[in-house]
């Protein structure tokens, strides 16, 4: 692959936690709560929004309906139908398919009493259902009839389809699809997204005949089978002749037939957008795998607090490490070894702390998360009296207490708490404080319990360079240039020798913080001490460095807004600092930054604008571009990229599409120009891909009649 395009990490986010709140996988913090028992409600109480949101009921209930067919449980499915969806009852095709599968399940479990009752289902329902469903129906209700005369395990019958338990999976994903579109109960944009980006990915990667560097993701992600298509109602057979650029669209974007396009837009009524997401929606997703990347992603960019941070997420971490009964860390009569440490404003941190195991002191976690206390906890490698010389990393430590003294609680705060994917409608909340005191052990018990004590002392270390690095973000994110600087040469000198256009950028961000102040004069000390230096050892970075300097002329309060999105500077310190912590960046950005690549790639060969790209705004995340920045990269991408090995937020994209789409498309190689008719009309007569078509019009100056005759000749 070659260099990828950038990527708005701040409209990932946004699609990712529409995601994760669609899907009910995420609640307030308990940070948040203004009362103990709070931390322990019960999901009815949930504030989600999602709880009461009318697609994801009809989501669920659709999850349900599916469940059951896979099973094998047709009476549920009709009975979920009947009570949520009671037209889907009244289309005499979908309700022959379910006798007829009900029918087979009740032949399946073999005992002379469900054998009556098939033959009782097959008297009152699959019969009568059989002369009016449609007209193949009547020839299939006699073709299962022969179920009654061969085994179910026999591989060589005329009604071996019949008996297989795909049959089941192929039904459910049947009613999936009808229910989905005729309930707009569509599955959130962010899956959609996915789903196509990474169709498009493989697509792509397969045709040009390139390695995939993240295939090992991208095959356990979407899955190769699809939902059937709909059946489509007899009205809609004679529905009117539809535009061949829309069914030249649809066709490719999610690789169909022309006639399965068709019979699509049929079933959308002609909507080409709800073709296509009907169409989307048919992909298959690993949901356990989906969620865990956004999981992941979500606890890299502080949205939902990391496993440690929850007293469920304690419980997982109990599980994990094979404890025999679930622990409530207890934090309190809090024991200060060492003292209390200042920072600059004069704010106590207790650095260290101990843990009394006496179940009468406990206190609520609540109260102390999102504050600016430090709590060791009992898992931590201290002894009763561990002196401070021996607590770990002192650099990290006291960077982490200068980091938390600037950042406040209320941010903190604002992070979530991953509730996980709970279809059931309830779940096993967090153990109450009266169970917590009961279910207590001591911190000598636990350490014996524990099979491997570093596996604790690792997850505590990975959370404190978590919280270091979400600091830096949040302290670039304001603005606050120098201190981020000053507390990223604390922690590692090297860094912004080998980061360069990091550091030429932060010094960017409080240059124009200076101009916007009026304070002209510091503002021309950091471009001599800093701008000016990097500058003469970089040439790309004098032409920035002019347009920077050209904020002198413009309104003061403009200067910082229109100079640089300081969310997209943020995002690239947060990469480039975990690195150098050892925190790899989430498999999601490996995927979205790999599949966006593609996604450029492929419509440059297509040499046109992908129509649905707003629609699930792929176009929104290519926008990574700052107005005074673009220039830094374009040369810089073709010298020598950053030591990091991450690309910069201030990268721009050589591959972006032009936003003219329309014909006549260019052929800038041969000089020819191809008429989008005459593209078409290759595409549809030699059901070809797009990029293919226009290959061939230019061997033959254009003329798609000719480019005809000699396929066929």
């Amino acid at each position: 692959m070659e260099s990828t395009p950038p990527v708005n990490w701040e409209t990932l986010d946004a699609l990712v936690i529409d995601f994760a709140k669609s899907e009910n996988l995420i609640e307030d913090s308990f940070a948040s709560s203004s009362s103990p028992s709070s931390v322990h409600s019960s999901p009815s109480s949930s504030s989600s929004p999602s709880l009461s949101s009318s697609s994801y009921h009809s989501r669920l209930i659709i999850r349900q309906i599916r469940l059951s067919l896979e099973a094998g449980d047709v009476d549920a499915a009709i009975d979920l139908l009947r009570a949520h969806a009671p037209f889907i009852l009244d289309d005499h095709r979908l309700l022959f398919r379910l006798h007829k599968q009900k029918f087979i399940e009740l032949l399946r479990r073999g005992t002379s009493e469900d054998r009556d009752s098939a033959i009782s289902c097959l008297r009152t329902s699959l019969a009568p259902c059989a002369l009016d469903a449609y007209p193949e129906a009547y020839e299939e209700f006699k073709h299962v009839l022969l179920a009654f005369i061969y085994d179910k395990d026999d591989q060589s019958s005329p009604v071996a389809n019949e008996w297989s338990e795909r049959r089941r999976f192929d039904i459910a994903g049947l009613f999936s699809t009808v229910l989905r579109a005729h309930l707009h109960a569509y599955d959130p944009l962010f899956s959609m997204t996915l789903r196509y980006l990474i169709s498009i990915h493989k697509g792509f990667c397969f045709r040009q005949g390139i390695s995939s560097p993240i295939s090992d993701l991208t095959e356990r992600l979407l899955l190769e089978e699809h939902d059937p298509p709909a059946t489509l109602q007899e009205t809609l057979y004679e529905a009117p002749p539809f535009d061949e650029v829309d069914i030249q669209a649809l066709a490719h974007a999610v690789e169909l037939t022309r006639q399965g396009a068709v019979d699509s837009l049929r079933f959308a009524k002609g909507d080409l957008f709800q073709a296509f997401q009907n169409e989307l929606c048919r992909m298959k997703l690993d949901v356990t795998m989906l969620d865990e990347l956004v999981r992941e992603y979500c606890v890299y960019r502080g949205i939902v607090d990391s496993v440690l941070a929850s007293p469920s997420g304690i419980q997982t971490l109990s599980k994990q490490l094979k404890v025999e009964q679930p622990v409530v860390w207890s934090c309190s009569s809090l024991e200060v070894d060492c003292g209390t440490s200042k920072n600059s404003t004069g704010d106590s941190f207790i650095s260290n702390a101990q843990v009394d195991d006496s179940p009468e002191k406990n206190v609520d976690l609540s109260s102390i998360q999102g504050s600016d206390v430090e709590v060791r906890y009992a898992f931590e490698p201290t002894t009763i009296h561990e002196d401070c010389s021996t607590s770990g990393s002192h650099q990290l430590e006291n960077l982490r207490v200068h980091l938390r003294s600037r950042i406040s609680a209320r941010e903190r705060s604002k992070r979530k708490r991953w509730r996980g994917r709970h279809d059931d409608g309830g779940y096993t909340s967090s153990i109450s404080l009266d169970e917590s005191s009961k279910q207590e052990v001591s911190a000598s018990n636990i350490e014996r319990q524990v099979v491997d004590r570093n596996f604790i002392i690792d997850i505590k270390n990975r959370e404190e360079k978590y919280e270091i690095v979400l600091g830096m973000k949040e302290l670039a994110s304001r603005g606050m240039a120098g201190e981020v600087v000053d507390e990223v040469n604390a922690l590692d000198p090297n860094f912004f020798v080998q980061n360069p256009i990091l550091l030429f950028q932060l010094k960017q961000v409080e240059f124009l913080k200076l101009v916007s102040s009026g304070d002209y004069s510091g503002a021309l000390r950091v471009a001599c001490s800093h701008l000016g230096p990097l500058a003469s050892s970089d040439p790309s970075l004098l032409k920035p460095l002019k347009e920077t300097l050209l904020a002198l002329l413009q309104p003061n309060e403009d200067a910082l807004g229109k100079g640089l999105p300081l969310h997209a500077l943020a995002s690239s310190l947060q990469v480039a600092i975990g690195k150098r912590l050892g925190i790899e960046e989430p498999q999601l950005m490996k995927i979205i930054r790999t599949t966006l690549h593609s996604h450029n790639e492929w419509f440059k060969l297509q040499m046109c604008k992908d129509r649905f790209e707003s629609l699930l705004q792929i176009d929104s995340l290519k926008e990574a571009n700052p107005p005074l920045l673009t220039s830094i990269t374009t040369s810089k991408m073709k010298t020598d990229r950053s030591s990091t090995g991450s690309p910069q937020a201030t990268l721009s994209s050589s591959s972006r599409m032009s936003e003219d789409g329309s014909s006549p498309t260019q052929v800038s190689s041969r000089d020819v120009i191809c008429d989008e008719n005459a593209i078409l009309k290759v595409m549809e007569f030699l059901a070809l891909p797009r990029a293919d078509a226009i290959h061939l019009l230019v061997q033959y100056n254009g003329n798609a009649e000719t480019v005809i005759q000699q396929i066929f000749a």
